[in-house]
Order: structure tokens, then sequence, then C-alpha cells
């Protein structure tokens, strides 16, 4: 079998099986291991998988540019984002992640909505600015501009002062095994720093990240109260995390 033959035979079984095991697959097709972590090298080069321990994971849809987001799933987006407003009680205060999902809770929540937003986006703090009732805390840092988020040591200090009753945490994968995952280091700790903060935190996930991952891990599922996603019940995936115990709001 060709080199491109490979390629074409891994990413028909990733999207058939959601996974790639790189051992099941060399004994298939009677070739070495290595011959597969080079396939799914030069796929993971192109953007077309998740490389991780013993294989393969689909790509999350949010590693492209902030921009190019917003036209993702837009339908999916304003599911969960109705779904995620609906936990938010008057007078509370409510830690906002940023994002194009955060962005479309931010949309979804009423203008006459009495609370306080405590967010370390740009983005979301400008959005608020329509909500006169809602008393709203920016967190400074350094402007990590593929999610529009403050990032680094200084906002993750900044989130050690705070607290609230629920935080509403975007992630760009959500995955049984590979857990909730996002593309970068230091996004991921401060989306920690941010869920150690709040009483709950409910995932915001729309149906494309379902089944995908990232880079870097961002928390286990037992530190999380549960996922809000668009993905019906029937979704695989969805029944895998449920069967885990792992709590589902369907939005939508």
């Amino acid at each position: 079998m060709l080199a491109a033959e490979r390629r074409d035979h891994l990413l028909g079984l990733l999207a058939r099986e959601g996974k790639i095991v790189a051992k099941d697959v060399a004994a298939g097709l009677g070739i070495s291991e290595d011959s597969v972590r080079r396939d799914l090298r030069d796929l993971a080069a192109g953007g077309l998988c998740q490389r991780v321990y013993g294989g393969a994971l689909p790509v999350s849809p949010a590693a492209a540019d902030y921009a190019s987001r917003q036209a993702v799933a837009p339908g999916g987006k304003r599911k969960v984002a109705a779904a995620a407003v609906a936990l938010v009680r008057p007078g509370g205060a409510l830690i906002l992640d940023g994002g194009t999902t955060a962005l479309a809770v931010v949309r979804a929540l009423p203008q006459d909505l009495a609370c306080t937003v405590i967010t370390h986006s740009p983005t979301i703090a400008a959005a608020l600015l329509g909500h006169p009732l809602a008393e709203v805390f920016l967190l400074g840092g350094r402007v990590f501009k593929h999610s529009a988020v403050a990032c680094g040591a200084a906002a993750v200090e900044a989130a050690q002062n705070v607290s609230a009753d629920l935080c509403l945490l975007g992630v760009s994968g959500v995955h049984p095994e590979a857990g909730l995952t996002t593309g970068d280091a230091e996004e991921a700790a401060m989306k920690r720093a941010l869920a150690a903060r709040s009483a709950d935190t409910w995932i915001l996930a729309s149906s494309e990240k379902i089944g995908t991952a990232s880079r870097f891990r961002v928390l286990p599922w037992a530190e999380v109260s549960g996922l809000i996603t668009d993905a019906g019940p029937g979704h695989p995936v969805v029944e895998r995390l449920m069967a885990h115990g792992v709590q589902i709001l369907a939005a939508g």
C-alpha cells in the first residue's frame, strides 16, 4: 500500500472509529508501527489529526483563528448558550470564559438581568456593556489573540482573588479518554485557575467539539459539574461520557 493510500485509510478510520490505535493499524496492514507513526506525524502536521500516546484522535475545529471560529456551528453555539443561561441566577456571580460560545452566552443573557460577570476576555466585557444591570470585572494579563483572552502569570494571579457561584468554561476538545483539552498551555492553566474559583463549573461544547482533542488537558472530568452540549443523547461519545458518570445538560 502506497503512503498516500495508507493516509487515506487512516483518515477513513479516524472518521469511522473516532480514534486510531497505531499498533492495531500496523497489525491490520502488515506494516511497522514506525510507518504508521510517520503517517500520523504527516497528518498532524497538516492539521488533520491530533496525535496522542499510541495513536491519534480527531482534531478540534477550534484550532482555527478567532474570526474563523465565529462561522463554525453558530446554531449549535446558540443552543448551548441558551441552556447555559438557564443556570445563571439573578444576583449571582458568574465567571465567563472567552471564545465564541461564551460570546453567544452574553447575547443570550436577558438585558435586565442583575448579576456580576467576571471574565478575562475583553471581547466578552465589551459585549456586556449593553447589559445595564450586569457588573463586569475584567481580569488583565497578556492577551492570547487566538481566543481574545488574557493569560499568563498576571491573569492567573488576578483570578485567584475572585470567587463565583458558577463558571462557564469553553474548551477546544471533549473526549472520554483525552478529557477536556485546548490548544495552548497558558490558556489551559488560565481555565483551571478560573474553574478553581467557582462553586460549580460547566463546560460549554457545541457538537463539533465532541469526540475531538487538542494538545493540552484543561481539567479532569471529576473536577467539573457537567457538560452542556447540543450533541444528542444518541451520540456515541455522549453515551460513553454518560456511562462514566458525566452529567450532560442537553441543549436545543
